[in-house]
């Protein structure tokens, strides 16, 4: 099966083996390029609902930007009228340690990391900075200031002094999350304030609750707390207004009547907010089962809400990969067996597993929270209730999952941590599709598994959440990746597949995902804090049957699983009590686990594993450009979507400033 549906995807490409894939590298981080095979097969109307939802997709840049800190705008505007206007010497140090800075900060849609969300350090002096705005004499500085001695005066402390909005997100629990947080979504409250306000309006024992706080940023004003809605004629209204204005145009082309109901309900919500229409948008949406064409455009996760409460704006654009949506739909079809059959307790498992759509896709265009850097999989919509009673959305994005590999092939990492070589012919012949049935099972069918106790939601696990749905999700396609159902339903030759993503797995829990951290931090990102949780805990409960081993060869550490069976089943040891924390709401066995298995670093194993990557002179961090879509005209009207694939990080950037900046510098 695999094979059959490996060799599909790489003929639906154009020049798959000669196309270019990394672009850029800067700092920690790399771009890269991906290609939207099949794309010229679709017929006009579907290329041009494409270019239509593309263009929603880049309409709300702009809001992401200012949710991530209410400086962003103002900043990315000064330092793009330098990259565009330095009169200076391009050539010089300084400025190429400028632009990587520049680079940094498009990467992450601001000067916090988007994964530590530390503030960016600047690599030149200030005294280099301002002479770099004194020497842009065509820059239109006074958009955005009185003077430039007003503008430099503003800018100047954002940027280098350390104290100031030091942390995007403050996930310190000793710390008020909300007050130590730069992330735009509540001003002038305490974590207390905002708490409070929250245990007032929200019911907790509706059984279909609205996520209260979802598009709204919290503001006190005269000692009251104050919405701010982020809806037509109200917040980010000048970037809502050109969102709707080219869902209105995908309408005139949807490819059925469910999906032209799903976007004008979609318009509908953000016209006014109300999240009541965002619900029935989502029950639509999660219907549509038919289109081939699909997106995602809106507020959904919360990752950047240390409360877990406030979406950020993102946005996605894709059609079905048809043959490889095979796999998917095999794991669907099955979908109550595994649930059937899981090592949870079975007070917690569904009875009826419902509405559970899996595909693959192919990524036509990635927007907001997904670009540059973006997921491999996600599983819509988020609100437990639906995913109960409608089903939900599955989806692995096949054909960023293969720029990724491609890439990796030949980048020397694997053979710096893989332990032998027997594991590296491993990684090749069974790591891509190992990585893809990880995404599809975690997707497809870990994070729609399970059921909380009546009364029960999310917000018991409070700033954890996130880390252990993550981890129940990665837990239950670990257990079952190495299930012989998984040979006998036609998706994996042998388990020598599921024995690769172990490897992987482990070795990428306990060593590689260090390369990410800084010395001296501890883990913060919620995806990060789930893998060393799983692969600490079954390092540690596996020890005295030595399970795992950390070797040393050579001077240097590798992880090594001594008996694969004994490891899966505690996967699903594993996979049982997160269950049931999640189930229960327990917030304090959720905090004690990630505490300590998911946070804390061996320092002295941190700095042996950044040496090692040091030396191979990678980036631990990948991005990716977008397709550029272009309409043909024939009497007028359009009859073609030309597709072209940009190979210039900066010019994408700078372009998309150009032509899809609607929003004022403060908002």
């Amino acid at each position: 099966m695999y094979f059959f549906l490996f060799m599909q995807y790489c003929k639906k490409g154009t020049d798959m083996e000669d196309f270019k894939y990394k672009i850029d590298q800067f700092a920690d981080i790399k771009i890269l390029r991906y290609q939207a095979p099949g794309f010229e097969e679709l017929s006009p109307e579907q290329k041009k609902l494409i270019y239509y939802l593309s263009e929603a997709a880049l309409s709300g840049r702009d809001i992401l930007w200012d949710q991530n800190y209410k400086h962003n705008l103002f900043i990315r505007r000064a330092l793009e009228g330098i990259v565009k206007h330095y009169s200076g010497n391009r050539d010089a140090e300084d400025f190429q340690k400028f632009m990587a800075y520049v680079k940094r900060v498009w990467f992450s849609n601001g000067i916090h990391h988007h994964y530590s969300t530390d503030k960016f350090k600047p690599g030149f002096s200030l005294e280099y900075f301002i002479q770099l705005i004194n020497n842009s004499p065509c820059a239109d500085f006074l958009k955005h200031a009185n003077s430039k001695e007003e503008l430099i005066n503003k800018i100047i402390p954002l940027l280098f002094d350390p104290e100031i909005d030091a942390k995007g997100i403050c996930q310190d629990t000793g710390k008020d999350l909300i007050v130590n947080s730069a992330h735009n979504f509540y001003e002038g409250l305490t974590q207390q304030e905002v708490e409070d306000y929250n245990n007032k309006i929200i019911d907790k024992t509706d059984s279909t609750p609205i996520s209260y706080g979802l598009n709204s940023k919290y503001i006190k004003e005269n000692g009251q707390v104050k919405v701010k809605t982020y809806c037509l004629n109200g917040m980010y209204s000048a970037a809502i207004e050109k969102i709707i204005y080219w869902l209105g145009k995908a309408v005139t082309v949807a490819e059925n009547e469910r999906q032209r109901q799903v976007i004008e309900k979609l318009i509908e919500y953000y016209k006014t907010g109300n999240l009541e229409t965002f619900d029935e948008y989502s029950i639509l949406w999660v219907k549509d089962l038919d289109s081939r064409i699909d997106f995602v455009n809106g507020f959904i996760e919360v990752y950047g809400d240390p409360l877990g409460k406030k979406a950020t704006w993102e946005a996605l654009v894709n059609f079905k990969d048809i043959e490889a949506t095979k796999r998917a739909e095999i794991l669907s079809a099955n979908a109550q067996w595994f649930e059937d059959h899981s090592p949870v307790d079975e007070r917690f498992r569904k009875k009826e597993v419902k509405g559970v759509s899996a595909k693959v896709i192919t990524a036509a265009m990635l927007g907001g929270e997904l670009y540059p850097a973006t997921a491999i999989g996600i599983n819509l919509p988020n609100a437990d209730w639906i995913r109960k009673d409608y089903g939900s959305k599955s989806v692995t994005i096949e054909n960023i999952a293969y720029s990724y590999n491609q890439e990796s092939l030949t980048s020397g990492f694997n053979e710096e941590y893989a332990y032998s070589e027997d594991e590296i012919k491993m990684i090749k012949k069974h790591g891509f599709l190992a990585g893809s049935l990880h995404t599809d099972l975690h997707e497809c069918l870990g994070h729609g598994s399970g059921q909380s106790l009546p009364g029960v939601t999310s917000d018991a696990l409070k700033n954890y959440s996130s880390t252990l749905e993550e981890a129940r999700a990665d837990l239950f396609a670990l257990y079952y990746l190495m299930d012989e159902k998984m040979v006998e339903i036609g998706l994996i030759p042998s388990l020598d597949v599921a024995k690769t993503e172990y490897t992987g797995y482990i070795r990428n829990g306990l060593i590689t995902q260090l390369t990410r951290i800084q010395p001296g931090n501890d883990i913060e990102e919620a995806h990060m804090r789930d893998r060393q949780l799983i692969a600490g805990w079954c390092y540690e409960k596996g020890h005295a049957d030595d399970v795992i081993s950390l070797v040393e060869k050579e001077g240097k550490t590798y992880a090594v699983i001594n008996d694969f069976l004994k490891l899966r089943g505690l996967f699903g040891s594993l996979l049982k009590e997160v269950q049931r924390i999640k189930s229960e709401g327990d917030y304090e066995a959720g905090k004690g686990l990630i505490e300590k298995y998911g946070v804390k670093v061996d320092k002295k194993l941190h700095e042996e594993v950044l040496s090692r990557f040091e030396r191979l002179k990678l980036a631990p961090y990948s991005g990716f450009v977008n397709p550029k879509y272009t309409p043909v005209y024939k009497n007028g009207a359009i009859s073609d979507i030309r597709i072209e694939y940009p190979d210039d990080y900066v010019q994408q950037m700078l372009y998309y400033s150009e032509n899809y900046s609607f929003l004022p510098d403060y908002n």
